[in-house]
C-alpha cells in the first residue's frame, strides 16, 4: 500500500471515458466510492500514473484544489464481465494496482469564456504548471473542472516530461516553457506574486512527501534505478533543480502574461436546466 493514497478494490466497471487517450473507465469501489480510473496497463504507460500522484500531491501542498487520489486494486476477473473486447484487454493488462482520481458528479469543463477565476489564482496554476512542465492546460484542452463554484486541477499525465529520459533529465531544469496558449493566460495571472508566496513552500520534505506517495509497483524496473527509492530521490533532485532554476524559465513565463491579449468580457453560463423545465417555466409565465 502506498504512503499517503488510500487502496480500495475495484467492484465494477461502470463505463470507458473516451475523451481519454489511454481509456480510463468509471468504476465502483468497495469503499462506496465512484472514481475515475487510470490503467497501469494502459498504452501510455506507468510514468502518466507517477506524473498524476507527484503533481497532485504537490498541488495539494500548495493548496491548489485537486479531487482526491486513491490505489485502485483490479482483479483480473472483472473483464470476463465486460462485452467490449478494447476494454476486457485493457482490464486484463491491468491486473493489480491503478489510479483512481475521484469522480466529481456534475461537475463541467472550465470555460474561460463563462467563468471568472481570481487572477491571484491563475498565477498560482500557471507558476505550478510551469514548475511541473504541464505541457496540457491549454485552451483547447483546459484539464480543470468547475464543481460546486470552485476549479479543480486534473489530467497531470503529461507532466515531469523529464522521467522519459533520464540520461538528460537534467537539461528540463532550465527549459522554457511556453505558456503562449495556457488556458488562464487571459486572466491576468499573478505569476510574480504566486512565485513569491509558493517557491519557499516547495522543499524537500514536501517534495519527498509527494514522491512517496507513488506505489512501488510503478517504480520498481526503471532502467538505471536498482530500487523504487533511489527513483524517487531521483524525482525530487530533478523538481528541486527545477525550482532552483526559475531564473531561467520564469521571465518567459511573466513576458507570455504581459503580451497576451485582452480577455473577453465573460459571457453568462448557458443554462443547465433541463429543456422541459425551461419550457413549463415559460409556459407558467403565461
Amino acid at each position: 500500500m502506498s504512503a499517503g493514497l488510500a487502496r480500495v478494490s475495484a467492484t465494477r466497471y461502470i463505463t470507458p471515458l473516451r475523451e481519454g487517450g489511454s481509456l480510463p473507465g468509471l468504476m465502483e469501489a468497495d469503499d462506496l466510492g465512484t472514481y475515475v480510473v487510470k490503467f497501469q496497463g494502459a498504452g501510455q504507460g506507468r510514468k502518466v500514473l507517477v506524473a498524476e500522484v507527484v503533481c497532485a500531491g504537490l498541488a495539494r501542498a500548495l493548496d491548489l484544489p485537486v479531487p482526491r487520489l486513491v490505489t485502485v486494486e483490479l482483479d483480473v476477473e472483472l473483464a470476463a464481465t465486460e462485452p467490449d473486447p478494447e476494454v476486457q484487454d485493457l482490464l486484463r493488462a491491468s491486473a493489480g494496482t491503478n489510479l483512481g482520481v475521484d469522480f466529481l458528479p456534475g461537475s463541467l469543463d472550465f470555460d474561460p469564456g463563462a467563468f471568472a477565476l481570481d487572477p491571484a489564482l491563475a498565477g498560482r496554476v500557471l507558476w505550478f504548471d510551469a514548475l511541473t512542465g504541464n505541457v496540457d492546460r491549454s485552451w483547447r484542452n483546459p484539464n480543470l473542472l468547475y464543481w460546486h463554484g470552485e476549479p479543480y486541477l486534473i489530467d497531470h499525465g503529461a507532466t515531469l516530461t523529464f522521467h522519459h529520459n533520464w540520461s538528460g533529465a537534467e537539461a528540463a531544469d532550465t527549459r522554457a516553457y511556453d505558456a503562449s496558449e495556457h488556458v488562464l493566460l487571459g486572466f491576468r495571472p499573478e505569476v510574480a506574486a504566486a512565485d513569491a508566496e509558493l517557491a519557499p513552500r516547495v522543499t524537500e520534505d514536501v517534495l519527498r512527501d509527494a514522491v512517496a506517495a507513488v506505489p512501488d509497483a510503478w517504480l520498481d524496473g526503471e532502467e538505471g534505478f536498482d530500487t523504487p527509492d533511489r527513483l524517487r530521490e531521483a524525482y525530487v533532485t530533478r523538481l528541486a533543480g527545477r525550482l532552483a532554476a526559475r531564473g531561467e524559465w520564469l521571465p518567459g513565463v511573466l513576458a507570455a502574461v504581459e503580451q497576451a491579449p485582452p480577455r473577453p468580457e465573460v459571457r453568462a453560463p448557458a443554462s443547465r436546466r433541463p429543456a422541459w423545465l425551461i419550457a413549463h417555466g415559460r409556459r407558467a409565465a403565461r
